[in-house]
C-alpha cells in the first residue's frame, strides 16, 4: 500500500523532473544524517546536500566549515568539496556511504579556499577516487593554503583539471553534471549544475543570509557571475555557506552583492579610506540575517579599491 508520505515523496520527485515549481519539494526534504557540526539534507532522489553548522558551539564546529553535496548516478557517486580539514572530507565520505551504499568515485573542488580544499585527503586511503578542479585551483591549494599539509599536496598530485574555459560534463551513469568554470569569489571558481532538476552547487559564488568573503574576489567579475548562476524560481541553490536557497534568496544575494558595490563607489567617490568604510558600515538587515563581520566588511570595501584605483 502506498502510504501518504510515499505519495509526497513520489510527487515531489516527478513534479521536479517535469520542471514544475518544488514546493512540496520543500514539505518533504528531510535530514538524513547529523554531526554536530554539519547536517546532510536529501534534495531529491540521488542528491544530497551537505550542510555545515560552524556555530554550533561544539569544539568541533569547524571540522567541515562550508557546505558541499553528494551526488549518485548508476555508475559512479561524485562528492562536491574537501572540506576544512580531513576528517570532515572522512566524514563526508562515510555519509555518502551511508545514504548511497557507496563509497565516492570522484570529488570536486570549486575552489582553492582553505575551508572547501585543506581536508581533500581524508578521501584518500583505502579509497581513490578521481579528483577534479581547475588547473589553479589545484596550484593555489598547495602554494596558498596553509598550514602545508604533504598529505594534502599529495592529494592535489592526483588531480585530473577541469577545464578553465569551457563546460565539462560529468556522467555519473543517468544523472549528468555540468561543470562549469566562473570566476569572481577567486581567479578559478566553478559550479556544478544538474539542469535537469533544477539545482546548482554554487560554491562561494552564494552565501545565504551570510556576508561574503571577498578577500580574494574581483567585485565586477564576482557580480558578473552571480548574475549567470541565477536561473528561475524552480531552481534550488546549494551555496557555499548558509542554508539552502531558493529563488527569494538567492535574489536577495544578488541585491546584496549590488548594495555592496554601490556602497563602495561612494565611498571611493568621496574619499573615504576602505578601511573606515569596513569599520562602519551596515548592511541593511533586508539583504542579510547574520552581521557581518568587520573583516569581512573591509575586505570586500579593499577589493572593490582595488579594482576602482586600477581604473
Amino acid at each position: 500500500m502506498t502510504t501518504r508520505r510515499d505519495f509526497i515523496v513520489q510527487s515531489a520527485t516527478a513534479a521536479l523532473g517535469a520542471g514544475i515549481a518544488p514546493r512540496i519539494l520543500r514539505s518533504w526534504r528531510r535530514q538524513v544524517q547529523q554531526s554536530s557540526f554539519a547536517v546532510v539534507e536529501q534534495i531529491v532522489d540521488g542528491v544530497w546536500a551537505i550542510i555545515s553548522t560552524p556555530n554550533s558551539g561544539t569544539p568541533d564546529a569547524r571540522t567541515t566549515l562550508c557546505n558541499g553535496g553528494i551526488i549518485a548516478g548508476k555508475d559512479a557517486v561524485l562528492m562536491i568539496e574537501g572540506f576544512y580539514t580531513p576528517a570532515g572530507a572522512t566524514w563526508a565520505a562515510q555519509q555518502c556511504k551511508a545514504v548511497t551504499g557507496r563509497n565516492p568515485t570522484h570529488v570536486a573542488l570549486t575552489h582553492f579556499h582553505a575551508d572547501h580544499a585543506n581536508g581533500v585527503a581524508g578521501y584518500f586511503g583505502q579509497n581513490n577516487p578521481v579528483l577534479r578542479s581547475t588547473q589553479t585551483t589545484k596550484d593555489l591549494v598547495v602554494t596558498k593554503n596553509l598550514p602545508a599539509d604533504a598529505d594534502r599536496a599529495a592529494a592535489m598530485d592526483k588531480v585530473v583539471a577541469l577545464s578553465m574555459t569551457e563546460n565539462t560534463t560529468l556522467d555519473l551513469g543517468g544523472r549528468k553534471v555540468k561543470v562549469v568554470p566562473r570566476s569572481g569569489h577567486t581567479d578559478s571558481d566553478i559550479s556544478l549544475e544538474l539542469d535537469d532538476l533544477n539545482i546548482v552547487f554554487c560554491g562561494d559564488l552564494f552565501w545565504n543570509n551570510v556576508f561574503p568573503n571577498y578577500v580574494n574576489a574581483t567585485p565586477t567579475k564576482l557580480a558578473k557571475s552571480v548574475k549567470a548562476l541565477r536561473r528561475d524560481d524552480k531552481t534550488i541553490y546549494v551555496p557555499g555557506h548558509g542554508a539552502l536557497g531558493a529563488q527569494k534568496d538567492y535574489d536577495r544575494y544578488v541585491s546584496l552583492v549590488a548594495e555592496v558595490e554601490r556602497a563602495a563607489r561612494d565611498a571611493h567617490q568621496r574619499g573615504v579610506p576602505a578601511d573606515s568604510v569596513g569599520n562602519t558600515y551596515t548592511v541593511p538587515t533586508t539583504l542579510i540575517g547574520t552581521p557581518a563581520t568587520k573583516g569581512f566588511l573591509r575586505n570586500a570595501f579593499n577589493a572593490w579599491y582595488r579594482e576602482l584605483e586600477v581604473k
